[in-house]
């Protein structure tokens, strides 16, 4: 299977197809792909879906990815890689961390939201303008411009996650989930009792409730989807381990060391220096 990278920090590629079946590839980098027009079959992972015009996709490193274009098509892909992440701030890494550990990497599109439609519609044809003219700030405005998709898609997942219909028992634990996971960075509002207030309900009934559907505890399961955000962290950013203990509210490096490595079987910096010489 063919193996894709790019070697700068983002890369757009405007794409017109007739017809058109894409090679089954991977990606070293993000992608995130809007059709402007055109129908076709997306296929993720061995999964597959009929797509057509203003359906925005989101594709992460290893996904097994293709097309199948059944009538004319118009592709836009926005490629970035992880030293894009690395420049960015806190508050978009976390909105990014939040798709990585939530999104099903399944064929869709991922926004749900009718009124984000033609908002995000807007935004594309503006980085499609923007990249045919080379007019001061050109960049700096284009990755503005991708930064706000991601928030759309980061939101739609949201909505995503909250309008689930319960089909399974873990699904049955959603509202927990989402609570915990738009508040991973506030640990007083992860306490049982302020989920038992905020659930209006015993703080007895919240774990049990949580270890019957989820089938383990409510601590278990808040710092293992810790353990995640951090490993993305690590990886993505070049924060110091000092402002990612604080960030997720240890109480101190050693703490962070600690946990980490319990889990993990090596300490932060082992992780992050490991991972590097992989890449």
């Amino acid at each position: 299977m063919e193996i894709r990278n790019i070697y700068q920090p983002f890369e757009l590629e405007l794409l017109k197809v007739d017809e058109y079946v894409a090679k089954s590839h991977k990606n070293t980098f993000f992608e995130m792909i809007f059709v402007l027009e055109g129908e076709g079959v997306q296929l993720v992972n061995g999964h597959s879906l009929p797509y057509k015009e203003d359906k925005l996709f989101m594709i992460f490193p290893k996904d097994s990815h293709s097309f199948e274009v059944t009538k004319p098509t118009t592709f836009l892909f926005i490629r970035f890689n992880d030293s894009y992440l690395k420049t960015q701030a806190a508050e978009w890494i976390q909105k990014v961390e939040y798709i990585f550990h939530n999104h099903n990497h399944m064929p869709g599109c991922v926004v749900k939201n009718t009124m984000d439609k033609p908002l995000l519609r807007a935004i594309i044809l503006a980085i499609v303008q923007e990249q045919q003219h080379q007019n001061p700030h050109q960049q700096a405005l284009i990755s503005q411009l991708i930064n706000t998709i991601i928030t759309i898609a980061a939101r739609n997942i949201t909505l995503m996650d909250t309008l689930a219909t319960p089909a399974t028992t873990m699904e049955q634990a959603l509202p927990l989930l989402n609570y915990i996971h738009e508040h991973i960075y506030e640990p007083g509002k992860l306490r049982a009792e302020t989920l038992a207030e905020h659930f209006h309900v015993s703080v007895n009934y919240v774990s049990e409730y949580f270890k019957k559907h989820s089938g383990e505890s409510l601590q278990q399961y808040i710092t293992q989807y810790k353990i995640k955000l951090i490993e993305t962290r690590l990886r993505y950013t070049n924060k110091r381990l000092g402002e990612i203990a604080f960030e997720f509210g240890f109480t101190d490096l050693s703490h962070l060391n600690r946990i980490f490595k319990k889990h993990k079987g090596q300490s932060p910096t082992a992780y992050r220096q490991q991972y590097v010489v992989n890449e």
